[in-house]
């Protein structure tokens, strides 16, 4: 690179810094567009809309009806948000929570007025009924002479699929009546029989009118039939401390981090920080433009993924300085350094990409949305470290700044034996891995529950108080929760305000009889509030039993998907098996630590796995990639057992380091966090630590005794 370019990259990067800081900070024109406030935020720092459905009819529906309408509204109402809930109240309600809106009409108004929906012939006779129609959306074609045409898109399970191809065989030319709540809504023309499980309803007026019809199909084919009982616009559940200590502990670790770059790697550690930066920058755009919503777990989440931003610049800097120490020259070593870090960084970051995208296609909830932004974070660590990193690095280097001082060098060091010393690292990772099933065998005889689940696994009640005074959310967390705890004993306690009245919905654990007398004695007492106020409802669990199985299945796939591609890429079904049994292990342990510790299960808890598996799986990839690469120039004279260690004592720098750095934020996060981003870092930073003992003193042993056992079948 010629110095007049290498002036002109350094310039462009500083006014893309610029851009995206001010971007993020202030945004363009009178809304701000594109700045951080803009994001979409979840219920737990903005607030939302809540509405509450009843069931219509004299008897209360089915559990399974229950289960099978809250999953379907589900589904639909992530269309709003990611991190939209639904959940049982009672025997035959339901509530819908979705953040980021303020308007509850227009979302039921968009949602649509649940009620039932049967297709009909002209006659009266059904041919459907709304429980066979899976989905409907609404969609836009070109007809034969190119106009653009509004349909409804219909798909049908297998029943219905079999019902609609002989009623519309034998109806060809005739109507089929769509009747919603008693009305007729639609009564499209059979043009042909339709065999296919799929149907299109055309001579739609307009975009809105197949919206409304398609919402209408949508809602009508609930399990059950339900009536509006109430909607408010809910406060946010935790106050401006959480987010301004989360943004404050986020703030001093990326400095930390950065400072630690910039000792540990000199001119190339400032690059990084540099590129650091504008990674964080660009990230919160990001989040703006692709309409994430973020909640406190997705902040902690971001900070995070800052600390593993660091990884790919650690590989590539690590690498630039074995090439230096081997007595290449800086300009060589560098362009050596990213060309040789560039598949361990590719495989690294693909194999965990593969995992954001199964969970975003098959995932619901919290899984969905921490999906997305673990997709984000992958592709833009991934485009920081080969695009603005290496266009850096080489500008610094073409502006003068060549001598090998200014980068360091790393003599290559003698292997450490750690194939010798498995046997005893195997026994320690039994030990650990055992502790999670005896944990929760104990605790599940002593409790009656073999984890600690929160609220949003096990339900419980949710308590409607109306105060004489309008309270904040600090008066709530310091005056109306301790009350709460006292009489429950229990500290997962969830709080939310209605805007526009004094009501605050407190949600606690299951409460007998007694103990919402106790409540509501003491809140009568100590807040003076009329008890003819206060009303309680036993709630279902926010994570319902079809989003845990869609979670289940989902992490199964995953880890099946990137079992295939790390087989493909490395040739050897050896490293793919234990890359996933070295993936499983962290999991489990980190699953024993909240077994012995007693920290809620809940969201956070989802998440917290989810992130230990794409970390873990990243620090497993760079050693194996390590491994493969001295494969082959193996000598004839040189052992299996000697590529292995030596391949995990050249990258133990980079473990040390990633380990170190991603530590660092998480730690910072949990001295500064409120008491629930302090039980998301808590079991973070275990995994963080597990995840670094595991890729440098399991995995490599697990590969190697797994292709041991396969050279001897052969």
């Amino acid at each position: 690179m010629k110095k007049n370019k290498a002036i002109a990259v350094l310039i462009c990067m500083v006014l893309f810094l610029g851009l995206l800081t001010y971007t993020a900070a202030v945004g363009f024109g009178p809304t701000g567009t594109g700045s951080a406030k803009n994001i979409t935020t979840g219920l737990d720092l903005s607030g939302g809309v809540s509405i509450t459905y009843r069931a219509v009819g004299d008897e209360a529906p089915s559990a399974e009806d229950m289960a099978d309408t809250i999953y379907k509204l589900q589904q639909r109402v992530e269309a709003y948000s990611t991190e939209a809930q639904v959940y049982q109240e009672g025997d035959d309600r339901i509530n819908i929570e979705i953040p980021g809106v303020s308007d509850a009409n227009q979302i039921l108004a968009e949602l649509g007025k649940p009620g039932s929906l049967e297709f009909q012939l002209s006659d009266g006779t059904v041919v459907l009924d709304g429980s066979m129609v899976e989905s409907a959306e609404a969609k836009s074609t070109t007809d034969d002479m190119k106009n653009r045409e509004y349909v409804v898109e219909l798909v049908l399970n297998d029943e219905g699929a079999e019902a609609f191809a002989e009623a519309t065989k034998e109806n060809v030319g005739k109507q089929i009546m769509i009747v919603y709540d008693g009305e007729v809504i639609s009564a499209p023309v059979v043009n042909e029989a339709i065999t296919g499980g799929s149907a299109y309803i055309s001579g739609m007026g307009g975009s809105e009118e197949a919206k409304n019809l398609a919402s209408s199909i949508r809602i009508g084919s609930l399990s059950v039939e339900l009536e509006e009982l109430r909607s408010n616009v809910v406060g946010a559940q935790l106050g401006e401390e959480a987010i301004s200590t989360s943004l404050k502990a986020g703030a001093i670790g990326l400095i930390l981090v950065i400072l630690f770059m910039i000792l540990a790697y000199r001119v190339p550690g400032l690059i990084a920080g540099f590129a650091l930066l504008i990674y964080t920058a660009m990230m919160l755009v990001c989040l703006n433009g692709f309409d994430i919503t973020l909640t406190l777990p997705g902040i902690a989440g971001i900070i995070l993924s800052i600390g593993m931003a660091v990884d790919a610049n650690v590989i590539i800097y690590a690498r630039i300085r074995e090439e230096i120490g081997a007595g290449m020259s800086v300009k060589g070593a560098i362009k050596t350094g990213f060309q040789k870090a560039l598949s361990a960084i590719v495989d690294g970051n693909v194999t965990t990409l593969i995992a954001a995208c199964v969970l975003a296609v098959m995932g619901s909830g919290s899984v969905k949305g921490f999906a997305y932004t673990l997709a984000l974070g992958i592709v833009l660590s991934m485009f920081t470290a080969l695009v603005i990193s290496r266009l850096l690095t080489n500008a610094v280097y073409a502006l003068g700044v060549k001598d090998p001082k200014f980068y360091g060098s790393t003599t290559e060091r003698q292997p450490i034996d750690f194939l010798g010393k498995r046997k005893l690292f195997f026994a320690i990772s039994a030990v650990l891995i055992i502790a999670a099933p005896v944990a929760m065998i104990a605790f599940h005889a002593s409790t009656g529950k073999a984890l600690n689940y929160s609220l949003d696994f096990m339900g419980g009640t949710s308590t409607n108080v109306t105060f004489n005074e309008d309270l904040s959310i600090a008066d709530i967390d310091s005056q109306v929760k301790p009350i709460v705890q006292s009489v429950t004993g229990d500290a997962d306690i969830q709080t939310q305000k209605v805007t526009g009245s004094n009501q605050v919905i407190i949600k606690t654990r299951s409460l007998t009889l007694d103990e919402r007398d106790a409540l509501n004695a003491a809140l009568v007492e100590e807040f003076g509030v009329d008890e003819d106020l206060i009303s309680a409802e036993n709630i279902s669990s926010t994570v319902s039993s079809e989003m845990r199985r869609d979670a289940i299945i989902s992490v199964i796939i995953a880890t099946i998907c990137m079992l295939i591609y790390i087989w493909f890429r490395f040739k050897d079904i050896c490293f793919a098996a234990s890359a996933v049994l070295a993936l499983l292990h962290d999991v489990l342990v980190v699953l024993a630590f909240y077994a012995i510790s007693r920290i809620s299960v809940g969201n956070t808890f989802i998440a917290c796995m989810l992130t230990i598996v794409g970390y873990s799986i990243n620090a497993t990839i760079v050693i194996f990639d390590r491994i493969r690469e001295n494969l082959k120039g193996m000598s004839k004279k040189e052992t299996v057992e000697n590529v292995v260690n030596a391949s995990i004592t050249q990258t133990l720098t980079r473990s040390i380091y990633t380990s170190l750095t991603t530590f660092v934020m998480v730690a910072v996060l949990f001295v500064l966090g409120v008491a629930s981003i302090r039980e998301f870092a808590l079991p973070l930073m275990v995994g963080i630590v597990c995840g670094g003992y595991s890729s440098v003193c399991v995995t490599g042993a697990l590969w190697y005794v797994l292709r041991s056992l396969k050279k001897t079948e052969e």
